[in-house]
């Protein structure tokens, strides 16, 4: 596993990260016109929808979801009580649900949701089949489950700090996921920043698919193993590679935003 795929490091991680996330990171890697995209595959076409956000965070997403579903209607689960505690301060979300648990083993009875959203979550998740398996489980039968992640770059150098630091799964991976978990009329929409031009691979995805019957997937997953132990050395070293390894991106991040910026002002 990568660096900050350890549930452990994972979660330290985003202590340091909610006091930044939605003023320093999502203008960068996860816009507002990026969220409309990826939004649109999850057809949240009804306000009284069920809907599940997983990995919510701090809600940026979620935002975005409640501009379509009631927020009585959105449960929110996150992993990070400090992501969480930032999303309880945005007078839109005051409304949904907020709980703490985990991607790989939801809290929720087979059958309980209409819609299921996952944005920029799965880069931490050790199992991401096990994942989407349970997203299958929780929907009821025609729902539609959406995750929303990046995709393996094609930069050589990139691609070695990225998987330094996450997942970066392919698109094939995906899609195998999905379909592996029993979904049907699987699909994936490339979304990506305005700065993004690369040619050589798509920077992100949203990957969606409908759960055709009731039940729990098809797919007969083992019971989860118990998490191994880790010594404090091992932990720090791993939060402090990790951390070193994602932090590196926002420095190009902002170097191509702004070339965009100023490519934009010299064509008007």
């Amino acid at each position: 596993m990568r660096l900050l795929q350890h549930k452990t490091e994972a979660y330290w991680f985003y202590r340091v990260l909610s006091l930044v996330y939605d003023r320093w990171v999502n203008p960068l890697f996860w816009t507002p016109a990026m969220r409309t995209s990826a939004l649109a595959a999850a057809a949240l076409d009804e306000r009284s929808l069920q809907t599940l956000d997983v990995g919510a965070g701090t809600g940026f997403t979620t935002e975005g979801i409640v501009e379509h579903v009631d927020a009585e209607h959105v449960t929110m689960l996150d992993q990070s009580p400090h992501q969480l505690a930032r999303a309880r301060a945005k007078p839109a979300l005051a409304g949904c649900a907020k709980l703490l648990g985990d991607a790989e083993d939801l809290p929720f009875a087979t059958d309980s949701f209409d819609r299921y959203v996952s944005a920029g979550s799965i880069e931490y998740w050790p199992e991401p089949q096990r994942a989407i398996a349970e997203a299958y489980r929780v929907l009821r039968a025609g729902g539609r489950a959406v995750v929303i992640g990046p995709v393996r770059p094609a930069n050589p150098l990139a691609r070695r700090l990225a998987e330094a630091w996450m997942l970066f799964p392919t698109e094939a991976q995906y899609e195998e996921w999905f379909l592996a978990a029993g979904f049907a009329d699987v699909g994936l929409l490339t979304v990506a920043p305005p700065w993004y031009r690369s040619r050589r691979g798509a920077y992100a995805v949203a990957a969606s698919g409908r759960k055709p019957t009731a039940g729990a997937s098809p797919l007969a997953l083992p019971a989860a193993p118990e998490p191994a132990r880790t010594g404090f050395v091992r932990s720090a070293l791993r939060f402090a590679g990790g951390s070193l390894a994602g932090a590196l991106f926002v420095p190009l991040a902002a170097a191509l935003a702004l070339r965009h910026r100023l490519q934009e002002r010299q064509a008007r």
